[in-house]
């Protein structure tokens, strides 16, 4: 199979370096300048959990690419620009792979390839161009954006597990979706502010304002036709905190390299669906408006 990682930066790089561990798969990742060259130049190397060296083809550019599955791993921010760069490519698939709401409408708005929503919880950071360390072992969950059965999904499932990856086809992913929004609103915005490990969103501090962030995470997911209890909620975003403890979490790397977070498409998407159906998510809201700050006092947004 053909595939294209679109935005190899930490799990990008770690899905599309186990992809290419199969020969029968042309992996192509799509990454910033200095992780491309590295590849070329010396291959890419996994370590941690799972290890691999692999040499699969590495560029910048994004357009003119054709492949049987487009994987897009970009942030959220950068998710328009690239279904604009997919759009000038040819694709049996686009799937998304990326943190927050919302991505898989924008990558449909601009695609003629069918668009797959995805959810990862495997732990990845970009240690050093060239060289990416799974820091948790987890699962891929693919599936058609709007649920029931997709025989694309089937066929991106069936690569994933053949080259090592524990992934499971699903026909819920709306209710996927809304259950990791509710994982990622109750642990990234407070380790980020915190500078701490996942595991330590279950310590007393913290627990309760996580706890309710998920919860008010599970309202606004059943106002929007979302069958998501509070007890599913709360109970998914304490087991990922437990099974990913010693984990960084996403924004809190990024604030850690003082970028731009992900907080928009999560905490602040909770707060406008909240807002346009007149449900109360102070939680979420105060999260929002913390991380919010802190990226405009570093001239982020």
């Amino acid at each position: 199979m053909e595939i294209v990682v679109f935005g190899a930066g930490s799990l990008g790089s770690l899905v599309g370096g186990l992809l290419a561990r199969e020969r029968a798969h042309d992996v192509t990742l799509v990454a910033r300048r200095d992780h491309a060259d590295a590849v070329r130049e010396s291959g890419l190397r996994v370590e941690g959990e799972l290890e691999a060296r692999v040499d699969p083809t590495a560029t910048t550019d994004g357009r003119e690419l054709a492949a049987d599955v487009a994987i897009v791993t970009v942030k959220t921010a950068d998710t328009a620009a690239a279904a604009e760069a997919l759009a000038t490519g040819s694709f049996d698939a686009v799937l998304s792979l990326q943190n927050g709401m919302g991505n898989e409408e924008t990558l449909a708005g601009a695609l003629d390839a069918p668009v797959l929503a995805g959810t990862a919880s495997y732990g990845a950071i970009r240690r050093e161009p060239g060289v990416v360390e799974c820091t948790g072992l987890g699962e891929v969950v693919v599936g058609a954006r709007g649920g029931g059965s997709s025989h694309l999904a089937d066929r991106v499932g069936r690569t994933f597990a053949a080259a090592g990856l524990e992934t499971a086809v699903a026909d819920d992913m709306p209710r996927r979706l809304w259950e990791k929004l509710a994982v990622n609103a109750g642990i990234n915005p407070i380790t980020a502010l915190a500078d701490v490990d996942n595991g330590a969103v279950l310590e007393r501090a913290a627990i309760e304002v996580a706890r309710v962030t998920a919860r008010e995470t599970a309202r606004v997911a059943r106002a929007c036709g979302v069958d998501l209890s509070d007890r599913d909620a709360v109970a998914a975003m304490e087991a990922v905190a437990t099974d990913t403890a010693a984990n960084a979490s996403s924004m809190r790397q990024d604030v850690r390299a003082e970028r731009r977070t992900e907080i928009d498409a999560i905490n602040g998407y909770v707060v406008d669906r909240a807002d346009e159906r007149g449900l109360e998510v102070p939680a979420n809201r105060t999260l929002t408006a913390l991380v919010r700050s802190w990226e405009r006092a570093r001239g982020l947004r």
